[in-house]
């Protein structure tokens, strides 16, 4: 997508999965990336990876619910480059599976800590940033489970439906500031949240098979699929979309 070229963008939860696919297509349509992460050292591999493509990429370590790590986070990404035109809000973490009455206080906590509450945290700084400049597009990364509601998972969904009540109010509040708000509500991806954690699937077993018909197309996302749609709202393609969740689900939604 030529209109990213020369872009800045911040992608957190960038070191692997869904923001690291991201974070290398914004890289390859030619933004100035910025890979934040809990894991510094893991986002600093991501990088390497990036630049040895060609891209221009650097890292950056930001826990998403510290609000002083967050403003750190958005002010390097200014003092490195200047300005930031692309935010993605990555960063994510699935709880556990259980049902209501059964789901852990303190998982709770921390799931809506980081998926809604780190949600909050960084669109704050970034919008400040991308208001000043009269400019930007911020792309929260939802989930289907942010449109309907998914059993065993109630700490998970109630985050994602904050994730689109979040974009929604702030795509109202910045529309005519040159700022644009959406996200993107993947379906099930092929990650290490699905295939390592969470549900476990791995690759061939019988839960595997199940997630991908679950889908009309048979399978699950690949994250690159992911960071199209991503990039797609990044870009000045999207130029009059705002307020919208894109629903990358191979039709999930559709049934």
């Amino acid at each position: 997508m030529g209109s990213l070229h020369g872009k800045v963008a911040l992608v957190t939860g960038g070191a692997q999965g869904l923001g690291q696919a991201t974070a290398t297509k914004l890289a390859a349509s030619g933004c100035k990336v910025v890979v934040a992460d809990l894991q510094e050292g893991r986002a600093e591999e991501a990088c390497a990876a990036i630049r040895a493509e060609g891209g221009e990429a650097s890292a950056t370590a930001v826990d998403v619910t510290d609000p002083a790590a967050v403003r750190a986070m958005v002010a390097t990404v200014l003092e490195r480059h200047g300005r930031l035109d692309c935010a993605v809000n990555n960063a994510g973490y699935e709880g556990v599976i259980a049902t209501t009455d059964e789901y852990p206080d303190e998982v709770w906590a921390q799931v809506i800590g980081v998926n809604l509450t780190g949600v909050f945290l960084c669109m704050k700084e970034e919008l400040k940033a991308m208001r000043a400049q009269g400019s930007g597009a911020l792309v929260n990364i939802a989930s289907i489970c942010g449109v309907t509601g998914m059993a065993n998972f109630s700490a998970y969904n109630a985050s994602k439906h904050g994730v689109v009540g979040l974009t929604r109010t702030a795509a109202l509040e910045f529309a005519t500031e040159g700022v644009r708000v959406n996200a993107v509500g993947p379906g099930f991806a092929r990650t290490a949240m699905i295939t390592d954690r969470g549900l476990e699937a791995k690759p061939g077993s019988e839960v595997y098979r199940e997630i991908e018909a679950m889908h009309p197309m048979n399978r699950m996302a690949e994250p690159s699929e992911i960071a199209e749609a991503v990039a797609f709202l990044c870009s000045d393609a999207s130029s009059f979309v705002t307020g919208q969740v894109l629903l990358a689900d191979g039709g999930f939604m559709a049934q």
